[in-house]
């Protein structure tokens, strides 16, 4: 049977592709994540380098229980594939993922692990690219702490699922129980304000202009006095990455909120060809 011009499936919005690419707390290996978004992510937008600013994979969860879905495995997958295609990987592990930290220097199919990295953008400013685990005081000294409040941060993740399924039912958007509390409570505040701090005298020490780091699950940029601090978020709830642009400008994307649109896009693109299949 022959095939009209009009039969054709319509155009779908072409990716995006940008002069670097920084993502961070993905949590494989952790129930919950949102792997399945980022794939959606990975699929339209591309950069020459890409930075995986830390705790990619979950260590802590995965010695706890093995949990690693076929969504996890395509992830790592489409990783490999860019590389393999010409784009620069720099792995830069955190604390969920401190296992890696033994192999600074090493390839795992060409992509690279390294304890920091410096990154130069196109506008001549220079960013320290760094998890920022190290600066976080419970990690660091209170171990047992850090475990006990990733054990909260669960819980309050699957009650959020509950949560959830009746506001999708009412016709509400999502509402995340974490990121409420965090910026409801005063303490979670104040840690969150003395961590931007802190890392921004890193970036002074190192005698850069800015700093791009992940660890808290809370996407920022801010300015203090002429330093950048730059958060890129997590992928357990926000799903945000941090792109730089060809001219050197830095952007926080929402995915969340963007993949909504591009599905509004795609639906007006359908819309005359499903008229006509009709």
């Amino acid at each position: 049977m022959e095939t009209s011009a009009n039969d054709k499936s319509p155009p779908m919005p072409e990716g995006r592709k940008y002069r670097a690419l920084f993502i961070s707390d993905l949590h494989l290996g952790m129930r919950g994540n949102q792997a399945e978004a980022l794939l959606e992510f990975l699929k339209h937008h591309d950069a020459r380098t890409i930075y995986l600013v830390g705790d990619i994979v979950d260590g802590w969860k995965l010695r706890s229980g093995w949990h690693w879905p076929q969504s996890h495995n395509d992830v790592v997958q489409k990783l490999l594939r860019k590389v393999r295609k010409g784009t620069r990987i720099i792995y830069i592990p955190g604390n969920h993922d401190e296992f890696l930290r033994e192999f600074y220097g090493l390839h795992f199919g060409g992509i690279e692990v390294q304890e920091t990295a410096v990154h130069e953008a196109a506008d001549g400013k220079r960013y320290l690219v760094i998890h920022g685990d190290i600066f976080d005081v419970v990690v660091r000294h209170a171990r047992w702490l850090a475990y006990l409040g990733d054990w909260a941060y669960e819980a309050a993740l699957k009650l959020s699922t509950y949560v959830n399924l009746i506001r999708r039912k009412l016709g509400f958007t999502y509402w995340s129980l974490s990121a409420w509390a965090k910026h409801k409570v005063k303490n979670a505040v104040s840690f969150i304000g003395k961590f931007e701090e802190t890392l921004t005298a890193e970036a002074r020490r190192h005698d850069v202009d800015g700093v791009i780091c992940g660890h808290i699950h809370s996407a920022a940029m801010r300015d203090f006095d002429g330093f950048t601090y730059i958060n890129t978020g997590d992928w357990v709830e926000s799903c945000t990455a941090v792109v730089e642009h060809e001219d050197g400008r830095m952007e926080i994307i929402q995915w969340a909120t963007m993949s909504r649109l591009l599905n509004e896009q795609r639906s007006l693109v359908l819309a005359p060809w499903r008229r006509r299949a009709a």
